[in-house]
Order: structure tokens, then sequence, then C-alpha cells
């Protein structure tokens, strides 16, 4: 059945239907009895359309369709971003036609034939040559030298836009809109005066081009249209990481989808970085990821006790103690044991001993090689005084202390090893006595723990990271199971060899067991100028540039490969905006929190101190009890005394100021977090 034409009859304002209508057939078509129910076009049909001079109207909806007449000169790759990113809703429709080549040759040539004649006139006469003619004979050359050799093909290309709006007047708007965007690129449009509806039909996703407004372009300016220019990180699973800036897409990415599951982040100090890292761990918390954060400065309490987490902070006073002669039970990649019950063990004795040599190396100071063999005879002989030696099954003995190692270095009666012992002597004697020396009584049972090392000194804090940091690496290695270790502030540990190539060392190895290094430093010039710094950067498949110093962004920019434009965006960038690689592909992103989310990572000084005192005065009212809630909160004209039971409008006034807990008490006061 051929479908009516919805544009047979139309109204034009200020004309009569019969003066502009299309039907040729006077004569009425017959009654058709109607159906109990409604065909296809019945019901995608529009219930109105009106044609006007220079726009349509369908329903309540009001469209104005443009085409481009004028093109720049030269153009560049992404040259129509503005318009394909337009901050609002257009309609667009390329229609690419491909010419024979032998036609456009001939046209060319009668062209190139035409411009010179008109050139050379203009010398005999002794005019000013136009430039515009040279200009054009210049490209007709090169197009025709191209087009022999093969090397461009030659196409008609038309290019349309409709623009939907509500009202006319924001149509009007709109439209103004887009073409001062498009005359900022040197492309001219116009309206399709009188010709709305064939307009309208062309941008549909019909395939059929009915204004045939054409222009000649050949494959390399072609290439340069092709829309889909800004590049989208989103996947269907992982967590979210913010907002694509390019066309406002999210960024949903799983990273242990990528070919190691390591991330760096790298920012100056307030660029955001502590609060991106913050809301990967709560998101990723929310998938099953267990997440072990080594925090310097007490910035992840919060969050921890919000969820539930285990906060263990470090000092002389503490009651958490790791032992860094602790031994990990993982079961290797060796031949199958003896009994048959699976793999062997691997001898964790060795692996032990190579991690302590480079914990005494930041303890003790650089170690000459006879230092070093003597340590090395001194840790196997303190294991062994013990019950453990390179076999595995030894290895679930109670673990020595340092001042087990001390004793043994006293014992040897050597110059060498009194040298040795002295270094050692005021982490198990001395002022550092408490820290290191004990049995480790803390577990990595709760799936967010947070390591502090806040209250120790700054000559403890890269022992304390490293010892932590090992302590996690052992138990990592039990078990595999999804996990995260966030490393804050981690150029404290660059500043020795020994620490940094231990990072560098679990940044390798972390994929083995199914564990993403995290690593976040503000010292970009201590990180990146090192050379294991920069391996574990290589080794990290996925990177966060916030905001940087422009004394740093020279280095930033030769280790990331940065173009000038992304240079100026990290300069440029607000806090939590900067770029984001994951992999081979990288955007820039803006990260974005939830009212809920931003309360408990913010790390804004003005923040913390206004929930501090909304909260001490929630809870001085809650102890108080009602009586002092009506002195602190005017009820009304005339308050009821100190000890009358407030009123039934009294508790509604008071319940919405403060929303009861699940206690049956008052509950924390809401409020809105405004950013500075």
């Amino acid at each position: 059945m051929q479908l009516p034409n919805p544009f047979s009859n139309f109204k034009l304002p200020g004309k009569k239907a019969d003066s502009v209508s299309t039907q040729t057939d006077p004569t009425p078509l017959p009654e058709t009895k109607p159906t109990s129910s409604n065909s296809i076009q019945d019901v995608v049909a529009p219930k109105k359309i009106e044609i006007d001079f220079d726009f349509a109207k369908i329903n309540d909806r009001f469209y104005r369709t443009m085409f481009v007449a004028g093109y720049p000169r030269f153009v560049y790759p992404g040259w129509l971003d503005p318009i394909i990113n337009f901050d609002h809703s257009l309609d667009i429709s390329f229609f690419i036609y491909p010419v024979q080549g032998k036609t456009v040759l001939d046209d060319l040539r009668r062209k190139i034939t035409e411009m010179e004649a008109e050139i050379a006139t203009d010398i005999q006469r002794g005019k000013i040559l136009n430039p515009s003619t040279e200009a054009k004979l210049e490209d007709a050359r090169g197009l025709q030298e191209q087009l022999v050799r093969g090397a461009e093909r030659f196409f008609q290309f038309s290019f349309y836009i409709t623009i939907p709006a509500t009202t006319l007047e924001e149509l009007n708007n709109i439209t103004a809109q887009v073409e001062s965007t498009l005359g900022s690129l040197l492309v001219v449009a116009k309206k399709t005066t009188l010709r709305m509806e064939d307009g309208f039909l062309t941008t549909l996703p019909l395939g059929e081009d009915r204004l045939s407004i054409t222009r000649n372009m050949d494959t390399t300016s072609l290439a340069t249209t092709f829309p889909f220019s800004s590049a989208e990180l989103s996947s269907d699973r992982g967590v979210l990481y913010g907002i694509n800036e390019d066309n406002d897409s999210l960024v949903v990415f799983d990273r242990f989808s990528l070919e190691n599951y390591n991330s760096v982040i790298i920012a100056t100090s307030g660029g955001g970085k502590s609060f991106a890292v913050k809301l990967e761990a709560l998101r990723s918390l929310m998938f099953g990821t267990e997440v072990f954060i080594i925090d310097p400065e007490q910035e992840y309490k919060r969050l921890a006790e919000a969820v539930g987490g285990e906060y263990l902070s470090f000092s002389f006073s503490s009651p958490a103690k790791i032992n860094p002669f602790d031994l990990a039970t993982v079961r290797g990649e060796g031949p199958a044991s003896a009994d048959g019950s699976g793999e062997a063990k691997e001898n964790q004795l060795a692996l032990k001993i190579l991690s302590l040599h480079s914990l005494f190396g930041v303890i003790m100071g650089t170690l000459n090689p006879s230092e070093q063999a003597l340590l090395d005879r001194a840790l196997v002989a303190t294991y062994k005084a013990k019950g453990i030696t390179p076999d595995p099954a030894t290895q679930t003995q109670k673990p020595p202390l340092m001042e087990d190692l001390y004793k043994t270095l006293i014992g040897m009666e050597d110059q060498v090893s009194k040298s040795l012992a002295d270094r050692l002597e005021k982490f198990v004697r001395g002022s550092f006595t408490g820290i290191f020396d004990q049995h480790t009584n803390i577990n990595l049972n709760n799936p967010f723990t947070v390591f502090s090392v806040r209250d120790l000194e700054e000559v403890l804090r890269p022992i304390a990271m490293f010892i932590i940091l090992d302590f996690i690496w052992t138990r990592v290695k039990e078990n595999l199971k999804k996990r995260i270790l966030i490393v804050d502030e981690a150029w404290h540990m660059m500043k020795y060899p020994d620490t940094a190539q231990f990072l560098y060392s679990v940044a390798k190895r972390s994929r083995k067991y199914f564990l993403g290094l995290t690593t976040i430093t503000q010292d970009v010039e201590d990180f990146l100028t090192l050379d294991i710094g920069k391996a574990i950067v290589t080794n990290s498949a996925l990177r966060l540039l916030m905001k940087q110093s422009p004394a740093a962004i020279d280095r930033v920019g030769e280790v990331f490969k940065l173009s000038q434009g992304e240079k100026q965006l990290l300069l440029a960038s607000d806090v939590g905006e900067g770029i984001f690689f994951a992999g081979a592909n990288h955007v820039a992103i803006r990260t974005v929190a939830s009212d809920g989310e931003y309360k408990l990572i913010t790390s804004k000084p003005a923040d913390i101190v206004k929930q501090t005192t909304d909260y001490s005065l929630q809870s001085t009212i809650t102890q108080q009890g009602p009586a002092v809630a009506q002195q602190q909160i005017p009820m009304s004209p005339q308050p009821a005394p100190p000890n009358t039971p407030p009123t039934h409008a009294q508790q509604a006034q008071l319940s919405s100021r403060w929303p009861a807990s699940p206690s049956g008490g008052l509950g924390r006061p809401i409020y809105k977090v405004e950013e500075e």
C-alpha cells in the first residue's frame, strides 16, 4: 500500500490551504470505514505539520534546516568538533558522492585553461592579478597532480544541520549560536528557505538528499570531516572515574581488564588526587574489591570509619605492631608435593632475606660488600636459631624479632658486626624502641584497611611505609583475590634506592597475585627524574594526570608524551580535572562525587570544620535531651518551661530540623557542603 504524503496538504501563514495544495486529482477519495485498530502509519505519524517560510512545526516542536554553502580553504583533522559537540541537540547529515576520475580531470583541465587565460590577459593589459584566481589556479594544479598519480580521489560532499527547539524564540537563539560557531571556523551556513520540508526529510535517517547542495572535496579533505573525533572511555563494567570533558560521557572503566592492574596519579598539592583515589577506593569496595591504603597524613580515617573498615595507626604508643621478619606461606608454581596434595610451597625465607636487605639498607645506611655479606650470614643464623631453614616445612615456626638479629650481631664478636649492631641498637634498646621490634598483632581480614604513619617522625616514615608494604605484600601472596593497594605520597619511598626498588618490584609482580598498585605523588621532579620512578609509570596501565605546576610540566610532558595542547590543559586545569590514560587511550576527565560521597572523602579544612561543628552540636542536643534542644532552637514566640515536655507542634518542628536516628534519638543534622 502506498503511504499518503504527510506534506501534501499544509498551511502557510496568511495563505489559504487550497493556494498551496499539491494535490493534482480533484476527485475526492472514497470514504473508508473506521477500523478498530490503528495502523503503524497512524501511530507514528504526527498530529499536526506546519511548514513556514524558514521553519517547520511538527506537533509542538520547531525545526529549522541549514546547509553549508562555504568552506575554509585549509582544514585540519577534527575541525568540526565545535559543531559535533555543540551544547544542544542537532541532527547532522553528511552525503558523500564518488566522482569518476576522468570526468574530474576533464573539468580541471578546462578550469585550469580558463584561469591561465584570465591571468595572461590581465598581464597583457597591465592589470593587477586577481589573488583569488591565483589561489584557485594553484589549488587546481595541485589537485590535478594528485589525481593523476592516484594519490587522491574526488568526491562531492553535502553537509546539512537540522535544529530542534521547543519554542520559536529558542529556535532563533540556537540558530544564531550555530551560525556563530560555524562562522568561527570560516564556514558559511544558510537556511533552506522555502525548502524546509525537503531539508527536514534530508536530515532524517532515510538516506535521501532532497537538496543536493554539494561541494567538491578530495580524499584528504573529506577525511577531516569524520564526525567521531572525541574519544570515549566507557565500558559495560567497572567503576565511574568521572565525566569526559569533551562530550560529557561517563568514564566507566575496569582497571582489572588491562594488561596490568597498576595505576599512578600525579598532581600538585590540592589538585584533587586524593579525592579521586578515595572515590575509586569507595566505589571499588562496593564491587567486592579489597582495598589497602598506606596513609601518611590521616586523610582516609573518616572514610574507613564510614565503611566499617579498620584504621591502624603506627607510633611509639599505638597497639598495632608489625614484625618485619614475618614469613608468608604461599603455594608456589613449582612441582607438586610428594604426597600429591598439590603444588609445593615456595621457599619464602630467601625472598624475605632479600627484602630485609633492602630494609636494613634504609635503617643502617649504605652498606659495603663486607657488611652486606656479614648481614646476610647474621639473618640466616637468626632464622636458624628459631628453627627456620630453607625447607618450606620449617617456615611455619614463630619468626624472630629485630632484637634477635641484634643479639646475633653482638654474638659474632667482630668489628664489622659490632658496627652493624650499633646502627641497629636504637631500634631495639634506644629511642625508637617499641615500633618495629615486636610480634605482629594485626591481620588483613577487613576488606578496607588503612595504615597510618602520620604520628611517626619524618625519618621513620620511609621505614614504616616499607615494612607496611612488605607486610601487605606478604599477606597478599597467600591467596588470590581482587585487591587494590594504595600508596599515598609515594615520594617518601623514592628517597632511598632500596625502598624505591622494592616498590618497583611490587609493581612488576602484583599482576600475578591479582593486585593493583596505586601510586600517588605530588613531588613530580623527585619521582620522574629517577629511572625507577619512570619504570613504575611504565608498568602502570592506568594513569591520571591532574593539575601540574609550570616548573614540572616539561618533565611530565616528556615522560607521558603530551602534546602542547595537553600541557596547557594540565596547567589550566581546575581542582579535580585532568587527563585519564587507560592503555593506549586517554581523555580529559572531571571527577565527580555525590553529596554523600563528598561528605565522606573531602579533605578541605573548611568542610571538615563545618561537619565537626554540626556534629558536636547534634551530640550536645542528643546527650542533654529535649529541654536543651528547646533552649538552643527557638520553637515558638513563647517557649515552654525547661521541664515541660515539648508539644506535638514543637516535636514536629524539631524533627524537621534534625531527623530521628535509628536509635530513636535526634539524628545527625542534614546539610549541604558548598565548594569553595
